[in-house]
């Protein structure tokens, strides 16, 4: 059986909230499932559509109603679309939604004091001490979703806990297929 219509998954939170990693621990659940699934990665797809955009917020803004427009095209050809991309602005994350026939955003959450001890890379700490401008919940804002359909926190959540509820959201609104069904 495979997914009856198309969707998309817009992951948004801030950057090591876990948007990348719950995206690729569904994607095989899901395609087990019998479901067509794409990812559109916030990184990849600013490296092969949206390069040489940089980070003010009229480019960040470009990138992610780009995000929205090839999420569109995949969702009404059948596709579960997974997008993993910080989208840290209401009005732009409401275009795309707007855009989207089947939209269902998750939030990923995480205090910024989480996020700041977890990251290996230390952008944080350098965001933090001003090394790095514009940085996304310090220096930039991030606008919370009002009214996330799912929202999972990566800081008192484990990822196993947090992709749980979202196949449950998705089973408990027949946008999937569930476990049993799909094998039988």
């Amino acid at each position: 059986m495979t997914n009856k219509k198309g969707f998309c998954l817009w992951f948004t939170g801030l950057s090591g909230s876990g948007k990348s990693t719950l995206s690729r621990m569904l994607e095989p659940e899901l395609r087990k499932r019998g479901c067509n699934v794409e990812i559109l990665d916030g990184d990849e797809v600013r490296e092969n559509l949206s390069k040489g955009l940089g980070f003010s917020k009229e480019d960040r803004d470009t990138n992610i109603r780009r995000i929205g427009y090839v999420a569109k095209l995949l969702a009404r050809n059948g596709a579960i679309v997974m997008t993993a991309a910080i989208s840290p602005y209401a009005e732009v994350r409401r275009q795309c939604r707007g855009m989207i026939s089947n939209f269902v955003e998750v939030y990923a959450d995480c205090s910024v004091e989480e996020l700041t001890r977890r990251d290996v890379k230390g952008l944080y700490a350098k965001a933090l001490s001003g090394e790095i401008k514009n940085f996304t919940g310090i220096s930039d804002p991030y606008e919370v979703p009002e009214n996330a359909e799912v929202t999972v926190n990566s800081e008192t959540q484990s990822a196993e806990e947090s992709v749980k509820i979202i196949l449950d959201y998705l089973e408990a609104n027949d946008l999937i297929p569930t476990a049993a069904t799909a094998n039988a």
